[in-house]
């Protein structure tokens, strides 16, 4: 009784919370505000253009994808912009000196920094570049080494900092090897449910989560806040305090640059984990701010919006929690048999519904705000399904802990056979395993199958389809062909 009552407590509050942000979110979705708050491309602006200072921070990058990147910003059209690209704490020079020999051919206005060693990871690299940045700069422009930008990105986007209040302008991420495989398919969908649908909705409250490549900040408000180096997830962070510092922020649902998507499934969750932990580390430091509501800056409706956007991977957590408390009952259950029941079919119909109601919504909205294909739904609901665990796991190491240093998601790698893919995901096969022998030994319980246990079961297999979402996530990864590593 006293075990059961407060994960009852949890479950049933869990399930309130989600139901309600999912609905709220789906009907924001489907019929928001008359006008929304829009920032279209600036095509032909009258005035002056203001200088643009082009960050691009790098880590043992092969050559090869940089200078692509690099050809891609010296096709800029725009006036006046620098490009500073730091390598910081690379060892092996055949990786870097080729960068910056390239960057000597492309002029004096690409500027190279090789800095061994240099602390603070990805934050750091950016905040050391920030003490170089030209004075006449008025805007950072950040972007992955991966990324090809669009000729027009700063032409079309950079006029919008004429509004002083203006500190961010986001374009989304977007992705030129989506079609290389089913397996990148299916990621760039995933990625689609957050840039497509979700940062619609927080820009019409000026609440958008930024990103840290393709992000437009205004120069003398980057210098007085910096970079967090304490974050994982610098970029929502500083987007975050630029919030609370009274500033205002922008999004255009255009892509303007396209960069490479993890070869393997492994990179993939290890990207997923990162940002979850981030997310923490973030509403852990700004619980006054966030929660408490102690900065007047921030209005409530952009605090309920952080919040909800991080939900979905707060509550992987809870229901990591709860699957775990579900599996130890079910052996308890089985163990033994004439004194244990199931919870009362109101509770786990309660989270099957919950399940199916979240499927169908995100099939609703994708086809409605994402892709008209249902492939690319069904794609992107896979994908997230095999990213649960993971989420969870990230979620509650964060909410104990404070110290995961910062990690790189690997581009252009030579990828993994299946042997080693199945490897990496050899806990998923062992839960899928555990879940479906508890299904089938609760089935042949003495008693009939009635609605409790009915529900009970159903919710047991239901828990062990993400672990099949990510067996089958790996073997796609494995089967796609990839390029070679350019470099070693």
């Amino acid at each position: 009784m006293w075990v059961a009552l407060p994960i009852a407590l949890v479950w049933v509050t869990s399930l309130l919370i989600g139901t309600g942000i999912q609905g709220y979110e789906f009907l924001e979705s489907c019929w928001g505000p008359e006008k929304p708050r829009s920032f279209p491309p600036l095509r032909a602006y009258p005035g002056p253009l203001p200088k643009v200072s082009i960050h691009v921070p790098c880590y043992n990058e092969p050559p090869d994808m940089v200078k692509l990147t690099l050809d891609a910003l010296q096709r800029l059209d725009y006036p006046n912009f620098e490009v500073l690209i730091i390598d910081n704490n690379t060892q092996d020079p055949e990786v870097w000196e080729p960068i910056e020999q390239y960057c000597r051919q492309l002029g004096p206005r690409f500027r190279f920094f090789h800095v061994n060693p240099l602390s603070g990871f990805k934050s750091g690299a950016l905040n050391y570049l920030l003490d170089y940045t030209a004075k006449d700069a008025e805007i950072v422009a950040a972007i992955d080494t991966d990324y090809c930008v669009h000729r027009h990105w700063l032409k079309h986007m950079a006029p919008y900092f004429a509004c002083p209040d203006i500190a961010v302008i986001q374009v989304p991420q977007d992705y030129r090897d989506g079609d290389d495989s089913l397996f990148k398919r299916c990621c760039q969908a995933e990625y689609r449910v957050f840039f497509n649908i979700g940062m619609v909705i927080r820009n019409d409250h000026d609440a958008i989560i930024q990103h840290g490549t393709m992000t437009l900040i205004r120069n003398s408000v980057l210098q007085r806040l910096r970079w967090a180096e304490w974050s994982i997830c610098e970029d929502a962070e500083l987007g975050l305090r630029i919030l609370e510092n009274g500033f205002s922020t922008g999004y255009v649902a255009i892509s303007y640059g396209k960069g490479l998507i993890p070869d393997t499934f492994m990179d993939f969750k290890k990207q997923r984990y990162r940002w979850a932990y981030g997310v923490i580390q973030i509403l852990k430091r700004h619980t006054g701010s966030l929660i408490a509501g102690t900065c007047e800056a921030l209005t409530p409706i952009q605090r309920y919006h952080f919040i909800a956007g991080w939900m979905p991977w707060i509550a992987g957590g809870i229901n990591y929690f709860l699957a775990i408390a579900v599996l130890l009952w079910s052996m308890a259950m089985i163990i033994q048999p004439d004194t244990l029941e199931p919870v009362p079919w109101i509770f786990s119909s309660s989270l099957l519904l919950m399940f199916v109601l979240g499927v169908c919504k995100a099939i609703s909205l994708y086809q409605r705000l994402a892709s008209t294909d249902i492939k690319d739904a069904f794609a992107a609901i896979i994908a997230s399904m095999a990213l649960y665990s993971v989420v969870g796991k990230a979620v509650l190491s964060s909410a104990f802990t404070s110290g995961l240093p910062f990690f790189r998601t690997p581009k252009q790698t030579s990828g993994s056979g299946l042997g080693k893919a199945l490897l990496d995901v050899r806990e998923d096969l062992y839960m899928a395993v555990v879940w479906w022998v508890m299904t089938v030994s609760l089935c042949f319980r003495k008693e009939a199958i009635g609605p409790d246990l009915g529900f009970w079961v159903a919710i047991m297999f239901a828990q062990s389809l993400p672990y099949v979402a990510a067996m089958i996530m790996a073997i796609l990864s494995a089967l796609a062909n990839r390029p070679s590593r350019s470099t070693t």
